[in-house]
């Protein structure tokens, strides 16, 4: 016998060949397709190119500027200037006629024709933590439930299968959680499943330990994982196992992450970009936001830690934190429509409540939920309308008051997502995307 004929007949599964190598592969593969015929199923649909390119071209996605801590509404959208609650700031004109807005927003003020602003948002919770939870989720706490935080839903009914970019980011300059625990890891997608949890970046722009290990091989890194993938999904199918499932998931999310790596890399993106946006990790991780959006993630949330929990020292705090939000919102929104992505991109850029009119004794703002502001531009949003008003101290809401129902009901439709539609809860309560029987605010969606 050669030295050939010992080498193949020693290794009888792998001869060597790449095309046996692919054949194990894929046989491996179709195994898994056993019991999961649905899903199966929707990864055949995305298989075809002309199918998965023009459900790419459709779809909608969203920014989320989270404002964490609360901005006050006296220094961005609804000034009072010359009251005793307005403050030190004036007002200034806008490329809309007769409406204005801070005049720390100067950008803003420019391309306030592009923007829409609900000047009458009322909640009910005026805690951090409780803020952060409606505001995300879009609804009051109904334990032992968990409700699928935005991000998760919009991930889950927009999101493209195929993609091996995260359908849902967060990107937060503190990653381990703040004094607040607002962002701490916990139970995100809710009901949805691991699956639709964020994929979380911050502190130094990037996500560790996802390269190869360069001892290993593509082919038998690719190996392993088709193996592995069909051995746990086996499990999975047989034990009908959550835990299993989740698990599966968070394979699947590395191996997409290993692949879109560079994307994560902030020093890859134009010098000018980044001087444009300014320096700070705010700033940054919402140009990485756009540039996640443009290569095919679906929604992105950005978080800036607390620093608008202005309880002492208002005034001199907000001077610094509102011309950085000004030059943000300003860029993003004109970098978008630069690039055709406004159209279908939904930019929002709220905080969990406002500011008190009055000031403390440390000359600064408590938490206000009764009257706030928030800011939107973009996919299903009609640009340059105001929606609602307070009274000219900026107490209570005057008219056309917004709660969470009807803000989660207009964001969904500006999406195209139906807000009324029932979720698949086996052996659960009946839940709905919004509960309740509200409307969304038609004056501020496109058609």
């Amino acid at each position: 016998m050669s030295e050939n004929s010992k080498q193949t007949h020693s290794n009888p599964i792998d001869c060597g060949s790449p095309e046996h190598r692919t054949h194990r592969r894929l046989f491996l593969q179709g195994s898994m397709a056993s019991g999961i015929a649905s899903v199966a199923s929707f990864n055949a649909l995305f298989s075809v190119p002309a199918i998965a390119q023009e459900t790419k071209k459709q779809g909608k996605k969203c920014i989320l500027l989270w404002l964490c801590g609360a901005p006050s509404q006296f220094e961005t959208w609804d000034p009072k200037p010359g009251t005793i609650t307005g403050g030190p700031f004036g007002a200034i004109g806008t490329s809309i006629p007769g409406v204005q807005i801070s005049q720390l927003m100067p950008r803003c003020a420019t391309i306030m024709h592009k923007l829409s602003v609900i000047r009458s948002m009322s909640t009910e919770p005026s805690e951090h933590f409780q803020g952060i939870d409606v505001l995300t989720r879009g609804e009051q706490p109904r334990p032992p439930f968990t409700r699928p935080i935005l991000g998760s839903v919009v991930a889950q009914q927009l999101g493209q299968l195929d993609s091996p970019v995260p359908q849902f980011i967060l990107l937060d300059p503190c990653p381990d959680g703040n004094e607040f625990r607002s962002f701490k890891a916990g139970n995100w997608a809710g009901w949805l499943g691991a699956q639709y949890g964020p994929v979380r970046s911050g502190g130094e722009y990037s996500i560790p330990d996802i390269l190869r290990h360069e001892s290993i091989s593509q082919v038998d890194h690719e190996d392993r994982e088709a193996l592995r993938k069909f051995l746990s999904r086996k499990f999975e199918n047989d034990q009908r196992s959550q835990a299993a499932a989740g698990y599966n998931a968070a394979f699947e999310r590395v191996k997409g992450l290993m692949s879109c790596a560079p994307l994560f890399d902030l020093d890859k993106l134009p010098e000018a970009d980044r001087q444009r946006y300014g320096p700070g990790a705010f700033a940054q991780h919402a140009l990485q936001a756009r540039h996640l959006i443009e290569n095919g993630s679906t929604f992105v949330m950005v978080a800036n830690g607390m620093p608008w929990d202005n309880h002492v020292f208002q005034h001199e705090m907000h001077q610094m934190l509102v011309p950085e939000l000004d030059n943000i919102l300003y860029q993003l929104v004109s970098d978008l429509e630069q690039r055709g992505l406004l159209q279908d991109t939904l930019v929002i850029a709220m905080g969990e409540f406002g500011r008190t009119p009055w000031l403390n004794e440390a000359r600064g703002r408590d938490h206000y939920s009764k009257a706030w502001s928030l800011a939107m531009a973009g996919a299903g949003i009609r640009p340059g309308v105001l929606i609602g008003q307070t009274d000219p101290m900026g107490f209570e809401v005057t008219q056309d008051a917004i709660d969470n129902r009807r803000l989660f009901a207009t964001i969904f439709k500006a999406l195209g997502i139906d807000p009324k539609e029932q979720y698949d809860l086996p052996d659960l309560p009946t839940f709905h995307r919004v509960e309740g029987n509200v409307q969304p605010i038609e004056e501020l969606l496109v058609g």
